[in-house]
């Protein structure tokens, strides 16, 4: 999606920068926030306030009002983003970017979010249903009466926004769920090694799961059973390009703590999810909803009703990726005398079949739109995916399964956080959430607090969901689903405190395969130092908490590193510049620096020998893969992969590599930042750059953009801060947000964006809050009704 958004208008943006220009860029692009509006679809008056930062709290008579507004509101917001993201869910981005977005399309179209997505709107209840409907009515109350006030951008893209159904509120909900799914890039980076290097030899590398908390054993490898899945897949350019392309990287911290870790006696609950933060304004949607009945603030996806973290009366939320995993790809046999068919065992099945059309800009065609037709096949777990997804090329026929598809319910789930009194009830609200999987930390204002999983994940009978699964006969490897209460979950632990990193929560004695896709334990193991803490902390001690940038990661290695560096004539300085380190990753130290780019190409080094080029550096692309098991191979120090096969004359030890590493960093340094690595500062190599989706690059990106600015912290901090491995060290996902819910405060609640509220080209309020999201100032979604008056700056009357 972003290579082909990148391309898109990329002469029509002076068209941006001339109206900016002409009529300055304060007041045009902009919609009516102050007087009074028309709102068909309310029954009674609604009140919108906003406050200094842009962020709309809507006071309305009822519930079906107040959703009707919330979409309204992000409609005014966030609706070409609500576009790009819809067309993109549906496979129709051709329609915007043209002939390039072909294959783009024709895979959202074999994943099939939307055609899945008209499926479950049936299954609604008529709760649900009603839930998503009266949303989508404000929505498209704006987009049939508002043509005035629509964004500029899809005057400058072409289009014209069409209106909203529960289906496309759906397709983004799959979208969401597709791309915080992790397992099939796992599976797809096994079988390679497992081809390349035979199971006996990959096991040896494959991925090395830690639970920190685990007693009895929290060190383990689910892969110790592979077998070879008799498959051969092309080792092509594009199999580094799959890895990461189309799909957002999604990380998070989340904890909250009980009474007696609080001043004010009541829970807080903290979150950040970590998501691509580079495209303004940021992937969620701050708002306020009261009612009667009901207050909150929170955010949720543009598109889609609810909130999926932030606070009411009674609880407060919060979300991480658990990486459940749900997806399994699968090697089918075509049938030698029909290729129409597929086999499972001696039965011949027909492939079902699906053609649907794609419409593609083409200013040769009449009208300017050329339609072509796709063929998607379909076995009977799911669409073959070989051929279609990229660096997934083989001659054998590869299917995908995913539980989502399977597990479609009359629930929506998200809509029952509104009215939840207790942790219980908020239990029984995830209980609905069944198409994707998430860590929930939660808490109520009676001094409960919980952690809970969400979605259904496969009980396999056989095969283990890591490498691809052969089908060889009718028999279902799926026999059923994981019971919730058997998912994992704690509630009110004697420690006082419940917390996830996207690491592995589940203990060596739990009963089912859970996952094998997580992230290192760095992180949790810093979060469980500071929480374990005897001292209570404030609001903003967990807001600090959020931004630390110690690198456990880092205080274990670096001994090593910079033992065998220090003494050589080449290497003894950047020796010096790590003994001094405290392991935080500031901006204003060169330590981490050294200590990273040494790292990653020692990497590089470790694996390249065996796997070659562009197998190792699709493998070291996906950081959870290998992290743990290099650590592990790091600190023992006797692992044959420290010797480089390519030269059988000498024999390398793990001291070599990091040398042989730190001269090839110190070469690239010099060249990029200069020769004294004293100031080779993290923050003049690790920045953050802030871009519009119209314009990611190239001239006029900075004009659309909100700057570049040096950022501490890494992947392995708490303040998060990822680069890719092959394009280091620009930070690519980092916080989309930060909140801090104090149960015990009734005014606010701390929270900031990257960006802002609006999506608008040229609104103050699409990136006013980057100064302080950079420099960790906070900001407050405020809760009371005096709060918000107070700070309110505009008021809207929606008139029924």
């Amino acid at each position: 999606m972003k290579t082909c958004l990148s391309r898109i208008l990329p002469a029509l943006f002076l068209l941006c920068f001339f109206i900016a220009a002409v009529f300055g860029c304060s007041s045009f692009n902009s919609y009516q926030k102050t007087g009074e509006l028309k709102l068909d679809c309310l029954e009674t008056p609604v009140t919108v306030i906003r406050d200094e930062k842009g962020m709309a709290y809507i006071f309305a008579e009822n519930l079906d009002d107040a959703l009707a507004a919330h979409g309204f509101v992000t409609a005014q917001d966030r609706l070409f983003q609500m576009e790009l993201t819809r067309l993109f869910a549906e496979g129709r981005i051709s329609e915007l970017a043209g002939g390039q977005a072909v294959p783009l399309d024709t895979r959202m179209r074999t994943l099939g979010f939307h055609r899945n997505a008209r499926k479950h709107v049936e299954l609604l209840d008529e709760t649900s249903r009603h839930f998503f409907q009266r949303y989508l009515d404000g929505v498209n109350s704006f987009i049939a009466n508002h043509p005035d006030s629509l964004p500029l951008e899809f005057k400058l893209a072409g289009i014209e926004p069409s209106p909203w159904n529960i289906e496309d509120s759906l397709a983004v909900m799959y979208l969401m769920s597709w791309e915080s799914a992790a397992n099939m890039t796992d599976e797809i980076i096994a079988l390679m090694l497992v081809e390349k290097l035979g199971p006996e030899k990959a096991r040896e590398i494959f991925p090395l799961t830690v639970n920190p908390d685990d007693e009895t054993d929290g060190r383990r490898s689910g892969y110790s059973a592979v077998d070879p899945p008799g498959i051969t897949i092309s080792r092509d350019p594009l199999l580094a390009a799959y890895l990461e392309n189309g799909r957002m990287r999604i990380g998070s911290n989340n904890w909250t703590v009980g009474p007696r870790h609080s001043p004010h006696g009541k829970p807080i609950v903290a979150n950040d999810p970590h998501l691509d933060a580079t495209i303004l304004p940021g992937p969620w949607y701050p708002v306020g909803i009261i009612t009667p009945e009901l207050r909150v603030v929170g955010v949720g996806i543009p598109g889609m009703p609810g909130i999926v973290a932030g606070r009411t009366e009674h609880v407060a939320f919060g979300i991480t990726n658990s990486y459940g995993d749900a997806q399994d790809l699968y090697i089918e046999t075509v049938d030698p005398d029909d290729p129409s068919h597929f086999l499972e065992g001696k039965r011949s099945i027909p492939f079902t079949e699906i053609k649907e059309f794609l419409k593609i800009k083409d200013k040769k065609a009449e009208g300017g739109i050329r339609r072509e037709e796709i063929t998607i096949r379909m076995t009977s777990r799911g669409p073959v995916v070989s051929g279609v997804l990229p660096g997934l090329k083989t001659d054998t026929v590869v299917s995908m399964r995913w539980s989502p598809y399977e597990t479609m319910d009359h629930d929506f789930g998200f809509d029952k956080l509104y009215t939840a009194k207790n942790v219980h009830d908020i239990r029984e609200a995830i209980r609905g959430v069944n198409f994707i999987m998430l860590n929930f930390v939660f808490a109520d204002t009676a001094g409960n607090i919980g952690w809970q999983t969400s979605g259904k994940l496969p009980i396999r009978s056989s095969g283990n969901g890591i490498t691809p699964f052969p089908v060889t006969d009718d028999t279902d490897n799926w026999t059923g689903w994981i019971p919730f209460s058997e998912m994992p979950q704690s509630y009110n632990p004697e420690r006082g405190w419940l917390g996830t990193c996207n690491h592995l929560t589940v203990s060596s004695d739990y009963p089912h395969y859970y996952t094998s896709h997580v992230s290192p334990s760095y992180r949790y193991r810093r979060l469980s130092e500071l929480l374990n803490e005897p001292a209570t902390k404030t609001v903003d001690d967990h807001w600090s908490i959020q931004r630390d940038r110690k690198n456990l990661m880092a205080e274990r290695i670096v001994p090593v590193m910079a033992s065998a560096l220090a003494g050589r004539d080449d290497t003894a300085d950047m020796a010096d510049i790590l003994d001094d380190w405290d392991y935080y990753d500031d901006p204003a130290s060169a330590a981490p620096t050294v200590f990273q780019d040494v790292y990653r190409r020692f990497a590089f080094l470790v694996f390249a020998d065996e796997l070659g080029d562009d197998l190792a550096v699709a493998m070291l692309k996906n950081w959870y893969f290998w992290q743990e098991r290099l650590m592990e191979m790091v600190l023992d120090s006797s692992s044959p992969w420290f010797d480089d096969i390519s030269t059988p004359e000498v024999k390398e030890s793990r001291d070599d590599l990091f040398v042989k590493a730190a001269v090839l960093a110190r070469n690239e340094l010099e060249q990029e930042i200069g020769s004294n690595p004293e100031k080779w500062h993290w923050g003049k190599a690790h920045r953050l750059t802030l871009v519009s989706p119209i314009r990611r690059s190239g001239f006029g990106s900075r004009f659309l953009g909100a700057g570049s600015h040096p950022m501490g912290g890494s992947g392995e901090t708490l303040y998060r801060a990822i680069y890719d491995y092959d394009d280091p060290f620009d930070v690519t996902v980092s916080a989309s947000l930060r909140m801090v819910a104090d149960l015990g405060d009734e005014d606010k609640v701390a929270a900031v964006l990257p960006g802002g509220v609006s999506a608008r080209l040229f609104d103050r309020h699409r990136d006013d809050q980057v100064e302080s999201f950079m420099s960790g100032a906070k900001h407050y979604w405020w809760f009371s009704d005096d709060a918000i008056h107070r700070h309110g700056k505009t008021t809207l009357t929606l008139a029924p």
